[in-house]
Order: structure tokens, then C-alpha cells, then sequence
């Protein structure tokens, strides 16, 4: 089956709701988990640690971007990831797409951007995303035709996928 049907019938997305937040804070940490491994903190700290970092960032997202599309990936009947997404004047925004660690690494996360794409391109739009240099999806935001379009505080490429850079995945 071809990457971008094998999810065709199973994903779907669903607006975030305030009981959704223990879920958020899971998914959020789950993406800090390497980095933190390498700090000597306890646990307790490094709970404390992520929780200041969530909801930071979540304030920070709701407020820059109060009309993006906050939604949770569902793949089934089982929440796996979040996507937030805003539909610029010509482009849209990915703010921020992550997969619980259980769900990646199956072509879960190429699907959804290939639906991003697809309906951006529809409307004569780009798609465009910042990426932390050391992020392992950095790969397939590349082989699809993201292309680094600048740099943003030496921790962020903003990346860039138009029809002319796309590649579809086989």
C-alpha cells in the first residue's frame, strides 16, 4: 500500500478540549525525553521542568496563532499525537506536529503532512514549518521537499515545502 493511502480510513483529527491537557503535557514530553536525558536533575525536577516548558509554549501558540487549528491525531479510536496548524495568506503553518513515541517511525507523520500539502497546494499555498536542527523528523521534512528557507535564533530552520520542491513519498 502506498504511504500516502495506508492511513486513508484510520486517521482523523479532532479540535483539543480542556480535559485533552494531561494528554498535551504527555505528548510534549515525550518529545523533550532524549534532552533530558542528559541532564543530572531528579525526576521530580524534570517534571516541574516540562510542565513550566508546556505550558509556555502552549500559552505562547494560542496567543501568536488565536485562529490555527488545535487538534488531536487520532489514528482509530486512539489518540497518538497533536497537530496545530494555521491557515496563512500563503502559506500554511505547521506550529507544531508530534506523535507519542509509539506512533512514530510508521508513516503516520508522512500521511499527515502529505494531507497538509495536498490541501495547501489545492488552495495555490506553500506549507512551511520551523524544525530544531537536532529533531530525527528533520529527514522527512527533506526527502518530502521542505527545503531550510532561513534560520531562526540558531535553533530553528524555517523550512519551506512548495509544488516545485515536493517530493511524494512511495
Amino acid at each position: 500500500m502506498a504511504a500516502g493511502t495506508a492511513y486513508q480510513d484510520q486517521i482523523r483529527f479532532r479540535p483539543i478540549q480542556a480535559e485533552d491537557e494531561g494528554l498535551l503535557r504527555k505528548i510534549y514530553a515525550s518529545t523533550r525525553m532524549e534532552e533530558l536525558a542528559q541532564v543530572d536533575w531528579p525526576q521530580e525536577q524534570k517534571d516541574a521542568f516540562l510542565n513550566q516548558q508546556f505550558l509556555a509554549q502552549h500559552d505562547y501558540y494560542l496567543k501568536v496563532y488565536p485562529d490555527a487549528f488545535y487538534w488531536i491525531i487520532i489514528l482509530g479510536e486512539q489518540a497518538v499525537g497533536r497537530l496545530y496548524l494555521h491557515h496563512g495568506d500563503t502559506s500554511h503553518r505547521i506550529i507544531d506536529i508530534a506523535l507519542l513515541p509509539e506512533f512514530r517511525n510508521q508513516g503516520i507523520g508522512a500521511f499527515i503532512l502529505q494531507r497538509i500539502i495536498k490541501e495547501a497546494f489545492a488552495e495555490g499555498k506553500s506549507v512551511s514549518i520551523h524544525v530544531e536542527h537536532f529533531n530525527p523528523a528533520l529527514h522527512l521534512y527533506e526527502r518530502i521537499g521542505f527545503k531550510h528557507i532561513d534560520t531562526f535564533n540558531s535553533v530553528y530552520y524555517l523550512m519551506e515545502c512548495t509544488p516545485e520542491t515536493y517530493q511524494q513519498p512511495a
